[in-house]
């Protein structure tokens, strides 16, 4: 699809969730991020939040799958985001990507791509660029 991509250009959404707790208990075990925040509603209330919330690299999990889709993993040059917010419990999220320019870079044609990912209600809770080779 990469090759296909002008500057401009608004890419398919990616959605996921709503985000439950059995989601975290597998993310959980699946990345060894056992952080309590994450599995243990007493211990999140305790901490002052209202439940358990989701694993920010879950979100960049499905926010590389966006990317993923949207361009062969041989062409995906780099990619960085930094967190935003928290994503709670039940939420969905959506994967969204924008070109912003085409650029030339080591010697090859390449587009950097924002990246976000946002839940429900709009909250913003990823945010970055990609740089994806075009043959």
């Amino acid at each position: 699809m990469a090759e296909t991509l002008a500057v401009g250009t608004i890419l398919p959404e990616l959605v996921r969730g709503p985000i439950d707790r059995t989601t975290l208990a597998l993310f959980a075990g699946a990345s060894h991020d056992h952080v309590r925040l994450h599995i243990d509603s007493d211990y999140a209330r305790d901490a002052g939040m209202g439940d358990v919330f989701a694993h920010g690299m879950l979100s960049m999990a499905y926010l590389a799958q966006a990317l993923r889709s949207w361009a062969p993993q041989d062409r995906i040059r780099r990619w960085n985001v930094r967190f935003t917010a928290i994503t709670p419990l039940y939420a969905t999220v959506r994967c969204t990507g924008e070109v912003l320019e085409e650029i030339e870079m080591d010697g090859e044609r390449a587009l950097r791509i924002a990246i976000n990912a946002f839940i429900d209600d709009g909250t913003r809770t990823l945010a970055g660029e990609a740089l994806v080779a075009v043959a």
